[in-house]
C-alpha cells in the first residue's frame, strides 16, 4: 500500500498538489533538509521515502526512540561512503523530538557541508522540541490528519488489492470515524477486519460487511462508541452532567468509557477546560489551572502515563464548587451588545497619545483610581453615557465567589453613596 511515487498519496495537497512546496522540490531537482510535522498516520515517512527514490538517494532511517550517537556515526560512514561513488544521502529520523540537543547538534556540520539531507519527522512543535540551529537549517512543513473522503480512497484501494467483500456504508462511516484521520490506523484494523472473515467459517464469508461483523472482528478495537456519532456525544454529555452534578465516581466511570472507546485525550481535556470555566468558573479559579496543567502533563507525557492527569483533573472539577455566574454573565452580555449595537465610548473613558486627541478632550475628566481612597473611583460610570449601568455578573454563594459577592456589595454600596451625594 505504499504509495511509489507522488501521485499515488493520498491526502497533503498543500504540499503535494502542483506548485506546491513538496511538488515543486521534486520538480525543480533541489533537495532541502526539513521537518514533517503532522499527526501519527498521516505519511511522514513515506513522503522522506519518495523523496529518496525521487532523487536516486541512499536512504538512511534512524529511530530517536532507539539511536544514539552511535548510530548517528554509522550514518555518516555511510553517507561519506556513497559521496565518494557520486551518490546522495537521505537521512531520516523517526521522532526527532525525542533526540536530545547534543545528539541534535551532532548532524549539523554533516547538513551545511552537503554531505547528507536531513529529514526529520516529529509529532511535536518543532519550535519547542528542536533546537533552533537544526530547526534553521531545515524548512518545517505541516502534515495534516486525513478527512473522511481521503480515507474512503484509501479503503477503496485496499479493498481493491485485497479483493476484499464490500462493506456496508454504515459499517465504512465507523471504520473511517475510528481511524481518526490516521492512514495508518486504517490500513491495520482493515486488514485485521479482512484477515478475520477470511478465517471465519465459509457460510460466514459471503456477503457484505456490516457492523455487526466489523465489531466482531475488531472486538476491544470498536467499543460502542464513534467519533462524531450518537454514543460519543452521549458519553461526553454524561461525564459533563457528572461534573455538574458533583459526582467524581461517574465523572471517572465516564471519562474511562470515553478513553476505552479510543477518544483522542486532547479532545477530552479541551471540553474538561470548557467545563471548568462553564461549571466552576471563579468559585474555584484553580479548577481552570488544573486542567490546564492536565493538558500540559499529558503532552508531555502522551498514553498511558498522562491518563492519570485527566483523571485527577477530573475529579477535582467534579467536587469544585459550582458556580455558572461567569457563563451567564458572558451569555446576557453578548445579547445586551447584540441588542444595544455600537455606542460611542465616553471621551473621558478614551486613550489620548497625541496632541490632536487632547485638544478634543480624548481623556478628559477621567478619574485614575489608584489615586482615590481605597483605589476605587466611587460613583464613576464606565458605561456608555446614554446607557444605565447593567448588572450582568450576579455571583453565587458558593465557593470565593462568596467573598467575590461581599466584596462587590461594598463597592456597589460605594457608588450608590457617591451617586446619592451629586
Amino acid at each position: 500500500m505504499r504509495p511509489k511515487t507522488l501521485d499515488d498519496v493520498i491526502g497533503q495537497r498543500h504540499l503535494l498538489a502542483p506548485g506546491k512546496p513538496l511538488r515543486a522540490a521534486f520538480d525543480s531537482g533541489r533537495l532541502h533538509s526539513m521537518i514533517l510535522w503532522g499527526p501519527p498516520g498521516v505519511g511522514k515517512t513515506t513522503l522522506a521515502r519518495l523523496m529518496a527514490d525521487g532523487f536516486d538517494a541512499q536512504f538512511i532511517t534512524m529511530s530517536a526512540v532507539l539511536g544514539g550517537v552511535k548510530d548517528i556515526r554509522e550514518a555518516v560512514e555511510r553517507a561519506s561512503a556513497a559521496q565518494a561513488a557520486g551518490r546522495r544521502t537521505v537521512l531520516f529520523v523517526d521522532e526527532v523530538h525525542r533526540f536530545n540537543k547534543a545528539q541534535q547538534d551532532a548532524f549539523l556540520p554533516h547538513v551545511e557541508s552537503g554531505l547528507l539531507t536531513f529529514i526529520g519527522a516529529t509529532t511535536e512543535n518543532p519550535s519547542f522540541e528542536v533546537n533552533s540551529a537544526l530547526l534553521s537549517r531545515a524548512s518545517v512543513h505541516v502534515l495534516k490528519s486525513l478527512d473522511d473522503d481521503e480515507l474512503g480512497a484509501l479503503l477503496d484501494r485496499a479493498r481493491d488489492l485485497l479483493a476484499a467483500p464490500v462493506m456496508t456504508p454504515a459499517a465504512r462511516e465507523r471504520l473511517i470515524a475510528y481511524a481518526d484521520g490516521d492512514a495508518r490506523r486504517l490500513l491495520n484494523a482493515y486488514e485485521n477486519l479482512i484477515r478475520t472473515v477470511a478465517a471465519a467459517e465459509p457460510s460466514q464469508r459471503d456477503g457484505e460487511i456490516d457492523e455487526t461483523r466489523l465489531e466482531f472482528a475488531l472486538g476491544e478495537q470498536m467499543r460502542r462508541y464513534d467519533k462524531g456519532g450518537e454514543a460519543f456525544y452521549d458519553t461526553i454529555s454524561a461525564l459533563h452532567k457528572s461534573v455538574r452534578g458533583s459526582d467524581p465516581d461517574a465523572a471517572l466511570y465516564w471519562l474511562v468509557r470515553m478513553l476505552d472507546g479510543g477518544v483522542d485525550p486532547l479532545y477530552a481535556l479541551r471540553r474538561l477546560i470548557r467545563m471548568a470555566a462553564e461549571d466552576i468558573g471563579l468559585a474555584d479559579p484553580r479548577a481552570l489551572r488544573i486542567t490546564l496543567d492536565a493538558a500540559a502533563t499529558y503532552d508531555r507525557l502522551g498514553s498511558p502515563e498522562g491518563e492519570l492527569a485527566l483523571a485527577e483533573a477530573v475529579v477535582y472539577l467534579a467536587i469544585a464548587p459550582k458556580s455558572n455566574a461567569v457563563y451567564r454573565a458572558f451569555n446576557d452580555a453578548k445579547a445586551l451588545v447584540k441588542r444595544g449595537g455600537s455606542r460611542p465610548v465616553p471621551l473621558r473613558l478614551r486613550n489620548a497619545p497625541t496632541r490632536l486627541m487632547k485638544d478634543l478632550d480624548y481623556g478628559r475628566g477621567y478619574r485614575y483610581a489608584h489615586d482615590e481612597a481605597g483605589g476605587f473611583a466611587a460613583g464613576e460610570s464606565y458605561w456608555p453615557d446614554d446607557m444605565a449601568a447593567v448588572r450582568l455578573y450576579q455571583p453565587v454563594q458558593r465557593g470565593l465567589e462568596i467573598r467575590i459577592g461581599e466584596r462587590l456589595a461594598e463597592l456597589r454600596a460605594l457608588n450608590d453613596a457617591a451617586q446619592r451625594e451629586r
